[in-house]
């Protein structure tokens, strides 16, 4: 276990209709940005789910020196058929905040990715980088002490990525734990303080984020960056 992890993965397994998708990972995880790297069908997105127990290992252990309290942004973010202010307050209900704060932190949060001006429209018609903000704004509003991203920009324009990324950094810099996907590689060097590299269900690489694109140490990293890098 390393000294700082605020989580230790021991020999992590996931099967599926006989498919191995996670295939004994095993890693410490102690940095303030990590980011998972790694091929289509490697099993990223599969790890982010059993590390936020939103799946079941079939074998190994997550290990929380101590439970921190978490939020989860998706590709696509889901948003519920009422205004992006509701969408944010619901977020509250369920985590029991007091009734009397719904209103002020939605707000408060909504203001801080920008979108204070658009509380009382319906979520729903809102464009694509809106919406993955008012996802933001609603996890930003429980405080979490990790807030987990599944490549929150893969269908976002350009001016909409630098949004994302701007409101991830704030986030981080207000102390948040971040553990995020992306097949973006320039957003990875920009986002992440370590890179985990994970292959056909495999970790791999575990390494900071300039060694990793420096010199990686695995050939299915260095063929994985090859590919990526024109």
């Amino acid at each position: 276990m390393g000294v700082n992890a605020w989580l230790t993965i021991e020999k992590l397994g996931l099967t599926e209709g006989g498919t191995r998708i996670i295939d004994g990972v095993s890693l410490s995880l102690g940095a303030q940005r990590t980011v998972v790297l790694g091929p289509n069908g490697a099993g990223k997105s599969t790890l982010l789910r059993l590390i936020h127990h939103l799946l079941h290992p079939s074998t190994g252990i997550l290990y929380w020196p101590r439970r921190l309290s978490q939020a989860m942004v998706f590709q696509r973010p889901v948003m519920l058929r009422t205004t992006a202010l509701a969408n944010v307050i619901y977020g509250l209900k369920l985590k029991g905040f007091a009734a009397a704060e719904y209103e002020r932190r939605a707000r408060e949060s909504l203001a801080r990715v920008g979108l204070e001006h658009i509380a009382r429209r319906p979520a729903r018609l809102l464009s694509g980088g809106e919406q993955q903000r008012v996802a933001l704004a609603r996890a930003w509003a429980l405080e979490p002490e990790l807030l987990i991203l599944d490549e929150p920009t893969a269908s976002l324009d350009p001016a909409s990525t630098r949004e994302v990324e701007r409101i991830i950094a704030e986030i981080a810099a207000g102390g948040t734990r971040i553990l995020m996907t992306t097949h973006n590689l320039g957003q990875a060097r920009r986002m992440a303080d370590e890179i985990v590299f994970i292959d056909r269900g495999r970790c791999v690489e575990q390494t900071p984020v300039a060694a990793f694109f420096n010199l990686p140490q695995t050939e299915a990293a260095q063929a994985f960056l090859q590919e990526e890098i024109p």
